[in-house]
């Protein structure tokens, strides 16, 4: 018999909070201009366009000149790393891209990309056990840079697999004294943290709605003065000639909205969060055998909780999971499904005894005690079927 559903994979995606779907619903229909048109049709949308421009600026503390409006995460992640990459081969310096083994997919495949087609140099910073950057292996992977080059460091200031925190601000100083520019992706973090542009010292920062209640298909670049930028996406001047494409305004109107309820109800939902977390975090851990908790125990997201299990196949754990009514993911919602073990458990130096049973539950708005007592009836039992049908297999 199924128990009632329980959703437990925020950090892959969120309902759209009804809120933001009513200051979403005027811009399908009255107010449906294209924001470069002359007439008031358009002079509406853009006054509506620049509204949330600087209701996205003020809570991320940058000037709204400085925001760019995209389709989401992946775009943002992409722009910030081609953009800089493209105006310095214009300008024929050399490009080096500084990054770690625990970026979302979005930012190592776009590395690569340039390594291959642009000629950019690529390093790789090693990570703690927890998945975090170090100091000193920064300032290691920031040595001998060309002098007339331009160098990008993109480190992630959330891991989406373990939910660890980076000392982003730290680092970023550290980049900086080596001339480089430096971006973050804060997808994870976008709604969770309260995340300001200037005491971070960023150049560039991603963000998508999705992840804090907004709407898909929407997402923010925050572009500091000065960073070299060109754009990758051409055909009009939108954004400031720096994102081609007709305004989603309805996207936009979400995102701004969905940010400020986030940072205005911030301080209520991470403490909620943090107990129902630390309930789940220690009663799996005293329930199911051979199981620890990936990622820092305690600087890392109020709403996630990230386990590997030895000897366990994760997508098959998933799926008897569902059975039971409960949604939740192996990491990276953009790699479930994948049986290979996962790179980023064995970045953080697990054996392969258990990096094929990683597993990650989200909390968040609609999370109750009662959703965090059911799957700890069903977690224990459900390992250790998975763990019979995997010896069932190997005799």
């Amino acid at each position: 018999m199924l128990m009632s559903q329980i959703y437990l994979d925020h950090s892959a995606t969120t309902p759209l909070d009804p809120r933001v779907l009513d200051a979403m619903l005027p811009y399908f229909g009255e107010t449906f201009g294209n924001t470069l048109a002359v007439h008031r049709w358009g002079r509406d949308a853009e006054r509506d366009l620049e509204t949330a421009r600087d209701s996205v600026a003020r809570l991320l503390n940058c000037a709204p000149h400085e925001v760019i409006f995209t389709s989401g995460g992946t775009e943002s992640d992409n722009l910030a790393l081609r953009g800089p990459a493209q105006a310095a081969r214009v300008e024929g310096r050399p490009i080096t891209i500084i990054t770690t083994p625990v970026e979302h997919e979005a930012i190592t495949a776009t590395a690569r990309q340039l390594r291959d087609t642009l000629g950019a140099a690529l390093r790789v910073v090693p990570v703690d056990h927890y998945g975090r950057v170090e100091p000193d292996a920064l300032r290691a992977a920031l040595q001998n840079l060309p002098a007339d080059g331009v160098a990008i460091v993109s480190i992630i200031t959330t891991n989406n697999e373990v939910g660890t925190h980076n000392p982003i601000a730290e680092l970023a100083a550290i980049a900086r004294e080596h001339g480089a520019l430096v971006h973050t992706d804060a997808v994870q973090a976008g709604g969770q943290v309260a995340l300001d542009v200037q005491a971070l010292g960023v150049d560039l920062l991603s963000l998508s709605s999705h992840k804090f209640y907004g709407p898909k298909g929407a997402g923010v670049l925050v572009l500091r003065d000065g960073a070299p930028y060109l754009s990758a996406q051409t055909g009009a001047k939108h954004e400031d000639h720096r994102r081609a494409g007709t305004h989603n305004l309805p996207g936009i109107a979400g995102t701004a909205r969905a940010l400020e309820l986030a940072r205005a109800e911030l301080a209520e939902n991470t403490a909620r969060l943090t107990a129902l977390r630390d309930r789940l975090i220690d009663g799996v851990l005293r329930r199911v055998p051979d199981a620890q908790l990936s990622g820092h125990p305690t600087d890392r997201l109020a709403g996630h909780a990230s386990f590997v299990f030895r000897h366990v196949e994760s997508n098959t754990l998933l799926m008897v999971l569902d059975q039971h009514g409960i949604a939740a993911s192996s990491g990276s919602a953009c790699k479930t499904g994948n049986p290979q073990p996962s790179p980023l458990l064995e970045a953080l130096g697990y054996g392969p005894e258990w990096t094929r049973g990683g597993l990650r539950l989200t909390l968040g708005h609609s999370t109750t005690e009662a959703d965090i007592d059911a799957v700890l009836e069903v977690l224990p039992q459900a390992v250790e079927r998975v763990r019979a049908l995997s010896a069932v297999r190997a005799s």
